[in-house]
């Protein structure tokens, strides 16, 4: 247990790392964008649903540019960018963090998946209030998904039902897939064919509201901010060009 002197003094030794951290970063905030190395924190529902192609594109325009990976979610990561342990993150936002500047990039839509046969896979289009008092499968908490799509949808936890609580997504979408219930999904994990076969069936809901916001976190203070809104275009214009070949 530390005392009151060595909780000052852990404060003290954190806040001295990350100006320590500023300054290396200072000094590749000189070079050219895309030259160095960064560090990049990525939530569990981002990561594997976006990062193999992200990744590949930044590889080719960018041969130069090493980024280093920590999946996570998204308390655990902002805990690292404020250790100075992470440069940037892409997560889902609003997160409530202190000291930060965001950049949204995108929104990514929420699906509604469910086993073929249930009365709501027979619709064309569904409205949010279609949802309460079902059998809704989410994410245990602590994932910012779980908030994310109940605020999108305008229900809380009352409104639902909840007989399983996953750890991960693929987790969910195989619990609906056995008609235990239905869930949201993100529709980037939609595109990167998380949905196995026909045993599952996706409905969108009407407007374009129900949705989460993909965006960028970085620390206010970091002199690497330019750089870090240049990466955010590259990902939004990534996303983009991703979409549009989901279209064709």
């Amino acid at each position: 247990m530390l005392t009151a002197l060595g909780k000052t003094v852990v404060e003290r030794a954190r806040a001295l790392l990350r100006d320590v951290e500023d300054l290396v970063a200072l000094c590749q905030a000189s070079a050219e964008p895309f030259t160095g190395n960064l560090r990049i924190g990525v939530i569990p529902t981002i990561a594997p649903f976006m990062l193999p192609g992200l990744l590949k594109a930044l590889r080719r325009e960018h041969p130069q540019f090493t980024p280093f990976i920590r999946e996570d979610q998204s308390q655990p990561l902002i805990d690292a960018l404020h250790r100075g342990e992470l440069d940037i993150l892409l997560l889902a936002l609003p997160f409530a963090a202190e000291g930060v500047d965001t950049m949204s990039l995108f929104s990514d839509r929420f699906l509604l998946a469910a086993p073929p046969t249930h009365p709501l896979a027979q619709r064309a289009q569904l409205k949010t209030a279609d949802l309460k008092g079902r059998d809704l499968l989410l994410l245990e908490d602590g994932h910012c998904l779980r908030e994310h799509a109940l605020e999108a949808c305008k229900l809380r936890d009352s409104d639902v039902m909840l007989p399983y609580q996953a750890t991960s997504l693929t987790t969910v979408v195989q619990m609906v897939a056995s008609g235990i219930g239905v869930t949201l999904i993100p529709e980037m994990a939609a595109r990167a064919d998380l949905i196995p076969g026909n045993e599952v069936a996706l409905v969108p809901f009407a407007g374009g509201d129900v949705a989460r916001e993909i965006g960028l976190m970085w620390r206010r203070k970091t002199p690497r901010h330019t750089e870090f809104r240049l990466l955010g275009d590259f990902i939004a214009s990534y996303q983009q060009d991703a979409q549009a070949a989901a279209l064709d």
